[in-house]
């Protein structure tokens, strides 16, 4: 079975797409091919079952070219699902087209089956509406992303030397963030009460699949980065997420929230290093 998806939006809505799109595909049986920008196409890349993601601009205004080689390429293969996360006049008529039997959405006339939105909760879980239909279910809390263990170990292999836990810093770097001085301070801090302690800052310029390498060999992330904080979700990794609510994040003693998102600076040293365990 062929599963389609369109999937328009950031990086971090692509992140928040995996759990319910793997788990669909894993009970189905199913491959799946995507449909997104191409800026943010790398999140798919993180997943096996993905055989081929369409470059297809979605905010970009897409002209009826455009969409006529986006009809073409998702008739050539036998969909027998949509996933479809678009809006428009434009898409419903390319899909109308596509005669795909399955045509799942919160709205537009193409769609054969209706999603009715869930409240509020860990973003990932509310797509489980998007599988009812297929008589499939979600469980986004227990999603992990994998990696080949060579990409590990390259990882690994930059990582500062010693045996001591590593403390993965991934500031978002946007306004209103943790001030940089604290984010430069804090591993001296830390160290003076853990003399082993090793720490990185996550270079934001890696490919994407690199920084989950780079997340999935950490022992903790400090991070207010909404993208880095989905990565170590989805790697198990414990996390202190500066400036996330709880409804951004599933419900797990080892993941932690602290402070309010733009209003970072506000918050003290001390309060990172108690929330840390220090």
């Amino acid at each position: 079975m062929r599963v389609l998806a369109l999937s328009p939006g950031s990086l971090q809505d692509q992140l928040d797409r995996l759990p319910a799109l793997a788990s669909l595909c894993q009970q189905l049986d199913a491959s799946l091919y995507v449909a997104c920008d191409p800026k943010v196409s790398a999140a798919w890349n993180l997943l096996s079952v993905v055989k081929k993601v369409f470059s297809f601009g979605f905010e970009t205004n897409p002209s009826l070219a455009d969409w006529a080689n986006l009809l073409g390429n998702v008739r050539e293969p036998d969909f027998q699902v949509c996933i479809n996360f678009a809006k428009g006049q434009q898409v419903n008529l390319m899909l109308f087209m596509s005669h795909i039997p399955n045509r799942i959405a919160a709205s537009g006339f193409a769609c054969t089956d209706l999603v009715v939105h869930e409240g509020s909760g860990f973003s990932p879980q509310r797509l489980a509406s998007y599988l009812t239909p297929l008589g499939c279910s979600l469980d986004a809390n227990a999603f992990r992303l994998t990696l080949p263990r060579q990409e590990l170990e390259e990882s690994r292999s930059s990582q500062p030397p010693g045996d001591g836990p590593m403390l993965m810093l991934a500031p978002s770097k946007s306004y209103g963030d943790w001030p940089s001085e604290r984010w430069s301070s804090l591993p001296r801090s830390i160290s003076n009460r853990l003399a082993n302690l090793r720490s990185v800052t996550l270079d934001r310029g890696l490919p994407l699949r690199r920084c989950a390498a780079a997340v999935a060999c950490a022992d903790v992330v400090l991070s207010s980065c909404a993208v880095t904080q989905r990565l170590a979700v989805y790697f198990g990794i414990p996390l202190l997420a500066l400036g996330a609510q709880p409804d951004d994040l599933p419900e797990r003693p080892e993941i932690r929230c602290l402070g309010k998102k733009g209003a970072l600076a506000s918050l003290s040293e001390n309060e990172v290093l108690n929330a840390l365990g220090f």
